[in-house]
């Protein structure tokens, strides 16, 4: 059996429902149609993610703050990555050049 798949809204939508509209979990699970197991992986997601906690890598954040700071920490790996390359490109070109004696 395939595992269903639901977009970062209708998670963010389904775990609003217990914490901001006071549904307990099992009538929030009936109304969305998914299984209380993956509703509270959702409501303590997004409760975490409220007091600014980044989900960990490989988990895709519910709040738009959180989905920008994922977004800007993969740029920032992706920058220090190149910068690294750079770094290791100019020593290696100094070497020549200090080799050479140019």
């Amino acid at each position: 059996m395939a595992r269903k798949s639901y977009t970062t809204e209708f998670k963010r939508e389904a775990a609003s429902l217990v914490l901001d509209s006071g549904y307990p979990v099992s009538e929030a699970c009936e109304a969305m149609g998914v299984g209380a197991t993956a509703m509270r992986r959702w409501v303590q997601q997004l409760r975490e993610e409220r007091e600014g906690i980044t989900p960990p890598a490989g988990r895709k954040a519910l709040t738009p703050e959180q989905q920008r700071i994922q977004e800007l920490e993969t740029r920032l790996r992706k920058v220090e990555r190149e910068k690294d390359i750079l770094k290791k490109a100019t020593a290696l070109l100094m070497s020549d050049t200090l080799r050479n004696g140019e």
